[in-house]
């Protein structure tokens, strides 16, 4: 090999393997300072484009969980008020059996429509303040199906819940007391004045033809009860849909993040070894540059 001054191939060589030594130890670095091992699309553009996607997803599994979360948040207050709803049904029907009894006279019978009366307002109190995030739930007039976003795309199926409209149904006393059947009643007129008619009718204390006795009203009782249980059972069904959807979101967004962690998670066992590796390179490529740049000196002992 030629000995030359203007032209130091050895110096060359080191110089770029000092730099490639250099760029393997800040990559190192960087990984494990990140924890990621892809950092750019240069490291892996294939890579880089299937993390961007899968954190997407993850990031709206986590706003779909939040959304099932709210319904079934939402439920479980409309189960709440109609089980206050039904304890008042059921007591008003305990009052109703004793007033069927012969043995109480017409001022314990005003007593027990005075009771009876307070119940049925607070049925219609608890339907007219029933609500969820501003949607009012049982006072008639948001009697709408509602959709659940539980999934990630617009395909109703696939990712949505739908509740009925009956489960929004009015649960006021003109709503709840007008059955047909057995025990059939159909409270007429305002809501004050069909309530008040029913308090009349349930304790025996109703005046003019036509009227109902509280044995009358058993039955209707039992038909409010029964409808309102099926409201109840209704609501556990659209729960545990919903709680299933939970679940799923869960399952999904955890194996998508399981999937992001091997293509993206830098190992550090493995940075580390490529960082001691990269940093002997580094020290050993710059001393022997330093030895590099000395060998056109050797020309001077030639003159």
């Amino acid at each position: 090999m030629a000995i030359t001054v203007n032209t130091n191939v050895s110096s060359m060589i080191v110089q770029r393997n000092l730099a490639q030594s250099t760029a393997s130890l800040n990559q190192a670095i960087e990984r494990m300072t990140t924890g990621y091992k892809i950092n750019h699309a240069a490291d892996n553009a294939a890579g880089y484009s299937i993390a961007r996607n899968w954190e997407a997803q993850i990031s709206s599994l986590d706003i779909a969980a939040d959304n099932a979360a709210m319904g079934a948040d939402m439920l479980s207050t409309l189960e709440d008020s109609y089980a206050l709803v039904s304890s008042h049904v059921q007591r008003v029907r305990d009052l109703t059996e004793q007033a069927a009894n012969g043995t109480y006279g017409e001022q314990s019978k005003q007593a027990i429509e005075a009771e009876i009366k307070a119940r049925l307002e607070e049925i219609n109190r608890i339907a007219m303040n029933c609500e969820y995030n501003g949607i009012k739930m049982m006072d008639g007039t948001n009697n709408s199906a509602k959709a659940i976003q539980v999934g990630i795309d617009g395909t109703a199926s696939k990712s949505q819940i739908s509740l009925a409209a009956d489960l929004f149904a009015s649960g006021k006393i003109s709503s709840l007391f007008n059955v047909t059947g057995d025990g059939a009643y159909t409270p007429s007129g305002t809501e004050d004045a069909a309530l008040a008619k029913l308090a009349k009718d349930c304790a025996g204390t109703s005046n003019g033809t036509g009227a109902k006795t509280p044995t009358d009203m058993l039955g209707t009782l039992d038909r409010v009860i029964s409808k309102i249980s099926d409201r109840i059972t209704t609501l556990g069904a659209a729960q545990n849909r919903i709680e299933s959807a939970i679940e799923s979101i869960g399952v999904q967004s955890e194996n998508i993040t399981s999937s992001l962690s091997t293509l993206r998670d830098a190992d550090v066992a493995t940075e580390s070894s490529n960082y001691i590796k990269a940093q002997i390179l580094q020290q050993a490529s710059a001393t022997l540059l330093a030895t590099a740049n000395q060998a056109p000196s050797i020309a001077l002992n030639l003159l």
